[in-house]
């Protein structure tokens, strides 16, 4: 009786040192749509469907960043755009130091330091946790098209496959594929910064002896769930520009991770640049016209694809690139013409 007696305390002692399931949901690698499923949101919808022949995280990657399925070991496919890949706009990585926070320049810092390009759309990375897409002034560029895309990520793939990549339509398993690296790369606890007290706020409410919905307003609290965009006008007097005074140290970073990511050695453009002085001679003498090579123009207006030209340059929204960013370029624009 005794030895039972003992036997099952210390049956008890070692279950109060086993870690709960819910605990394993506050993990630092856990995802934030998995740690939500829990306290009750639903991300259903958004699941790949892995029962179609193909679908596979690994064809997703290859499909993002080289514009097909290599095939090695995987279904292979044809390549969806002859013109872009996804990574000519989207980062596949983190891009803010404050995931809650959409600062251009924090971005641009921060980028800078990661290695990583200066880009027009938003990163990939959190894309499935983002609740809304091609929002706010995307309707006056894709009209119509963006409604069955507002809040559906399988239309709005679609979207970015056809009209920004100017490829053909992904099939099934090439959708289903990128979705389920989308997965990969959603937001994970640890991205979320939370405090010791704000994770046991979310335990309690894991355990139910907590409010569901104050928990998850807390977690979606720490992220940007849509990516805002609002076009900018060019400035009316070009020559005078933006009228700030530019920082051309700062401006240098945009030309060096904006600029030659897209056209150093015509990359993605069929307009040449790098860092001689015929480039930066050539953009100051169109800065102040209404010419395509303006910074002005394609900055805050891109270009449009049309017959037997269907690369284009995407513009930056006001989340994207500042006025104050858009100055600092200009400055080193204007000093590297003036100096090499």
């Amino acid at each position: 009786m005794i030895r039972y007696v003992v036997l099952l305390i210390l049956v008890v002692a070692l279950y109060a040192f086993v870690p709960r399931q819910s605990k394993d949901l506050l993990g630092e690698d856990t995802g934030v749509a998995l740690l939500l499923k829990a306290l009750g949101t639903k991300y259903d919808t958004r699941a790949p469907d892995m029962n179609i022949k193909g679908v596979s995280a690994r064809v997703g990657e290859d499909i993002v960043k080289n514009g097909f399925s290599k095939g090695k070991e995987t279904r292979k496919s044809r390549r969806q755009s002859k013109h872009f890949v996804c990574t000519s706009c989207h980062n596949t990585q983190r891009e803010d130091p404050d995931i809650a926070v959409l600062d251009p320049q924090a971005r641009l810092e921060y980028v800078t330091l990661k290695g990583l390009p200066f880009l027009q759309a938003t990163t990939l990375w959190g894309a499935i946790n983002r609740e809304t897409f091609y929002n706010d002034d995307y309707v006056l560029k894709y009209g119509a098209l963006v409604e069955p895309a507002r809040n559906d990520i399988r239309q709005a793939i679609q979207l970015c496959a056809i009209e920004c990549a100017q490829g053909r339509k992904l099939k099934d398993w090439e959708l289903e594929s990128i979705l389920a690296y989308l997965w990969k790369i959603e937001v994970k606890v640890g991205d979320l910064g939370l405090t010791n007290s704000e994770k046991a706020q979310i335990q309690m409410a894991l355990d139910g002896d907590g409010h569901k919905e104050e928990a998850i307003d807390l977690i979606q609290s720490k992220y940007t769930r849509y990516s805002p965009a609002t076009f900018v006008y060019p400035p009316e007097d070009r020559a005078k520009g933006t009228g700030l005074t530019g920082n051309p140290d700062n401006g240098k970073l945009i030309y060096e991770n904006s600029c030659l990511h897209c056209h150093y050695k015509k990359k993605y453009s069929f307009m040449n640049l790098d860092k001689n002085k015929m480039s930066f001679t050539h953009l100051k003498a169109k800065m102040s016209t209404y010419h395509p090579h303006s910074i002005y123009q394609v900055i805050r207006w891109g270009t449009y694809s049309k017959h037997g030209k269907k690369s284009y340059m995407p513009r930056y929204t006001k989340e994207r690139m500042s006025n104050q960013q858009l100055a600092d370029l200009r400055a080193y624009i204007v000093r590297q013409a003036e100096v090499l």
